[in-house]
């Protein structure tokens, strides 16, 4: 039974325990002619909780430890000599699931029976061949005992779908079983039903934390690993990038992080003020007509793929830059440059900076508008000397959320400024940025054992660090000025 219909089952099953739950309690109740302790709805609530949230539970926590117990008994079975001179154990793994994957295939085609599969009265060269007929080409290094370790993935993995099926669905039956016989009407249902809510709410509010956490520690492990092939001093203080597969690499992040700070000022050079500019004329000139019409326009922006974005700096913005200010001025010959990936990226955070300053400057109370008018001051004098100041805490974060996108940012950077990874003050030379670079790495088929996949996460540890330091400096900020303006 597939993970989509043992979902539908346990939510099934759930709704029948709240009907019979509730039409139980309000049985027992005419019969004894006691009152509920809770309303009628909360005793089906209570068999539904019960059967469906130990059952997802166990569901979610076997999803997750199956494939790691199949594959490390699976990767014990693939012995040293298999392995290609050179190559990774982990690729020999991903042909075993390949191969399982694709004997699926053979066997939903009728083309080997079952009993043939599993006593070994089939060839290998049959199997291959009926594999390559599915789409699974297997190379003439794949050995038979990678065969054979596919063939003990695949029996696994039925062998752990079956029992899943068995144990999630027989402990949703007997907890709803159980729930049920409990149902009377002394039970204090709601209680138990809101004691259900609020551990969904405090694990819920734990995903993001525990979501980051889970991310640190894997960037952190990683980090290590690199650190230990390769030296950290060189990796932060040397000015040349250039990784080399076969050995010989360099990789200094002082480029990277140069050219990920130069694209992002010019894009924050280009979307603060004229974000602002923006949010000021909306929020405090624009009548409501206009107003209605031009922010949701100016918020189509943010909702245009960033792949668009960057083929209009590669077609259009690129060339044009070259061909009027770059070539005339004598300062490059490329299309590709940092001011044309700054540019487009600016026009791509425009609506960060415009739509959030907008409400938070129309957040700002009335009165100090009113206050300031009696005062004898004038509307611009007012929006620069208290709407202003007093907005400056939301202004900072809404840039701060423009920065960290803007830095976070890798097709524009593509298409728009290329991959040259230099240390260069001229806007209209090509380079890149630590985005760019950590897909680069990781891109095609890795093994995370060199320093030059191991980067990547070197890479993004440094881009989380930088990031977060501009969070706690922009929570200083708007804490300090906060407690002047309230």
């Amino acid at each position: 039974m597939s993970v989509g219909i043992i979902i539908l089952v346990i939510a099934v099953l759930a709704a029948l325990g709240y009907v019979l739950g509730r039409q139980r309690a309000l049985s027992l109740s005419a019969a004894s002619g006691k009152k509920l302790h809770s309303l009628p709805g909360y005793y089906g609530q209570t068999v539904a909780l019960f059967v469906a949230v130990p059952a997802f539970l166990i569901l979610i926590a076997w999803l997750f430890i199956q494939p790691i117990i199949i594959e490390t008994r699976v990767n014990g079975m693939i012995p040293d000599s298999v392995i290609p001179d050179g190559g990774a154990r982990s690729l020999v793994v991903s042909d075993v699931r390949r191969i399982a994957g694709g004997l699926d295939a053979v066997l939903a085609r009728n083309a080997m029976s079952e009993s043939a599969l599993e006593d070994g009265s089939v060839d290998f060269s049959t199997v291959r061949a009926q594999l390559a007929e599915v789409g699974v080409a297997l190379g003439s290094d794949v050995a038979p005992e990678v065969f054979q370790a596919a063939k003990s993935y695949r029996q696994d993995q039925n062998l752990g779908q079956i029992m899943m099926t068995v144990v999630v669905l027989a402990v949703a039956i007997a907890l709803g079983a159980w729930s049920y016989i409990r149902v009377h009407p002394d039970l204090r249902a709601r209680n138990i039903s809101e004691s259900f809510i609020k551990s969904l709410l405090i694990g819920s509010s734990m995903v993001a934390i525990l979501t980051t956490v889970g991310i640190v520690f894997s960037l952190v492990f990683e980090t290590i690993n690199f650190f230990k092939l390769y030296p950290a001093s060189e990796f932060f203080f040397s000015t040349t990038w250039n990784p080399q597969f076969r050995g010989g690499s360099e990789l200094g992040i002082l480029p990277l992080l140069w050219g990920t700070l130069y694209v992002s000022f010019i894009a924050l050079l280009v979307a603060v003020p004229i974000g602002l500019m923006i949010a000021i004329y909306l929020a405090e000139y624009a009548g409501k007509s206009l107003r209605s019409f031009a922010k949701p326009a100016i918020e189509v922006l943010a909702g245009i793929p960033t792949i668009v974005y960057g083929l209009f700096a590669l077609i259009t913005v690129g060339p044009f830059l070259r061909d009027y200010l770059a070539q005339p001025l004598g300062l490059g010959n490329s299309s590709s440059s940092v001011l044309t990936a700054g540019l487009v990226m600016g026009i791509m955070i425009i609506p960060f900076v415009s739509s959030l300053s907008d409400d938070i400057i129309n957040a700002v109370p009335q009165s100090l508008r009113d206050g300031s008018y009696g005062l004898g001051a004038t509307q611009s004098e007012t929006i620069k000397q208290v709407i202003l100041p007093a907005a400056l805490p939301g202004i900072v974060g809404a840039i701060l959320l423009a920065a960290s996108r803007a830095i976070g940012e890798t097709m524009i950077v593509v298409l728009g400024a290329g991959a040259a990874a230099r240390l260069d003050l001229n806007p209209f030379e090509a380079m890149t940025t630590v985005t760019v670079k950590i897909v680069g790495q990781l891109t095609g088929d890795t093994e995370f054992a060199s320093p030059e996949t191991l980067v990547a996460f070197a890479l993004g540890l440094t881009l989380f660090v930088f990031t977060l330091g501009l969070n706690v400096l922009a929570l200083y900020i708007v804490r300090k000025y906060r407690e002047q303006y309230e």
